[in-house]
């Protein structure tokens, strides 16, 4: 390859609704069962099911004092910062904190703490508003919370591309080290979508999937029945390292982020391009960056919602680029549900475990995809493939679209 240059994943924390560390997380995955369950917090509302993260105890992960002050995205955003910096056998007081950086995809904010702020103030309340209702809530605060935990002092700040935010930062992140800003970048995405303003908003904008008796055969990506997404949460945060620094330290490599591209549609606020021309130019672009060609690459970890017109438009853009048979291709969201702003992270962090298992998780509720959009999509058990890199995509509201190559160590 003769891309613009690979950084090195040393280290990655994942909280996800399959578990709160890598080897549970990709266990669940394997298993290709979807957890979505009715949600006590969605309840009376026209779709009440979601994936939760399960067993998650803010006050003790965080403390008490920490986790009171911080709201959920934000709570599962530095827990995972955390465990990556565990994984990548960091110690903070051994490195030069200016150039560690932390770019994080925050796809809107808490909107948990919004609702419950401006009721007050609706209600005539302003005095019992909380001070707290800004700082906890304001989407860049995830980052310069982890700065404040870890003592980070690079470049600190979130990027907002709807729900390719988590990939559109781990892109960002790339580019700064490639630019010589840092040597470590703590990069990735964290969201709770599981607030009853966007579920009421997103089922009015029938996006969401109505099979609220029977939720784990709500999301099904790519198939002929399917009606929309089921909400998610969680977080991944992957460290980022020079090579030069990575090399220097002896670092364990997991694999290489080697082609990163952003597009967008310049179609419509919430619809895709139909014909997928963004997407595809993104990852027509990200493969020029990393250089290599279309054939090389071994797996694509797809956006695939679920969503009739979402699903359509980017097999349209993969069958294109891969000239009518693209790799074997998974969807994470028929499993773990749709995190928004951190899916593009999440799924990011369950390519570079594809590339180390040299496997494919499967995609859960196929079962017929459309006529004229079909696609070798893993289904049922992990599927083993020998590959050397892989493919993850994410698109947004906006039209906005990212895409990145990992390649194995």
């Amino acid at each position: 390859m003769t891309g613009r240059g690979d950084v090195l994943i040393t280290g990655l924390g994942l909280v996800t609704a399959a578990g709160h560390d890598a080897e549970s997380v990709w266990k669940t995955m394997a298993a290709g069962r979807s957890l979505a369950r009715k949600d006590p917090g969605l309840a009376d509302l026209p779709v009440d099911i979601a994936c939760a993260v399960p067993d998650f105890d803010p006050a003790a992960e965080l403390g008490i004092r920490l986790a009171g002050r911080l709201d959920r995205f934000a709570h599962l955003g530095l827990v995972a910062a955390r465990r990556a910096l565990i994984d990548a056998h960091l110690d903070m007081t051994a490195l030069r904190p200016e150039r560690v950086a932390v770019v994080l995809g925050v796809g809107a904010n808490s909107l948990q703490t919004y609702v419950k702020e401006f009721t007050r103030l609706g209600e005539g309340r302003a005095r019992s508003v909380s001070p707290l209702g800004l700082p906890r809530s304001v989407p860049n605060m995830i980052a310069g919370e982890i700065a404040i935990d870890t003592g980070a002092r690079g470049p600190n700040f979130t990027v907002s591309s709807a729900c390719a935010s988590g990939a559109t930062a781990i892109g960002v992140a790339r580019d700064l080290l490639l630019s010589g800003a840092c040597d470590i970048v703590l990069t990735g995405g964290s969201e709770s979508a599981r607030s009853r303003m966007s579920a009421a908003s997103f089922a009015q904008m029938r996006a969401l999937s109505t099979r609220t008796e029977h939720p784990e055969q709500a999301c099904r990506p790519f198939d002929t029945d399917r009606d929309g997404f089921v909400l998610g949460e969680g977080a991944a945060v992957l460290v980022l390292e020079h090579p030069d620094h990575a090399h220097a330290r002896r670092a364990t490599i997991r694999a290489r982020l080697c082609g990163y591209a952003a597009s967008a549609d310049a179609h419509h606020p919430t619809s895709p391009h139909p014909q997928g021309l963004g997407a595809e130019q993104a990852v027509r672009q990200a493969l020029a960056d990393a250089g290599c060609a279309p054939r090389n690459v071994g797996h694509v970890n797809a956006h695939g919602t679920a969503t009739p017109a979402g699903d359509a438009a980017e097999a349209l853009a993969l069958l294109r680029v891969f000239n009518g048979a693209p790799p074997p291709v998974t969807a994470s969201k028929s499993v773990i549900g749709h995190a928004l702003g951190a899916a593009g992270a999440i799924e990011a962090a369950l390519t570079v475990l594809a590339l180390e298992r040299q496997e494919v998780p499967p995609t859960a509720n196929l079962a017929q995809q459309d006529t004229g959009y079909e696609m070798d999509i893993v289904t049922a058990r992990p599927r083993p493939v020998a590959m050397d890199l892989a493919l993850s995509t994410s698109c947004g509201f906006g039209g906005q679209n990212a895409a990145l190559v990992f390649a194995a160590p």
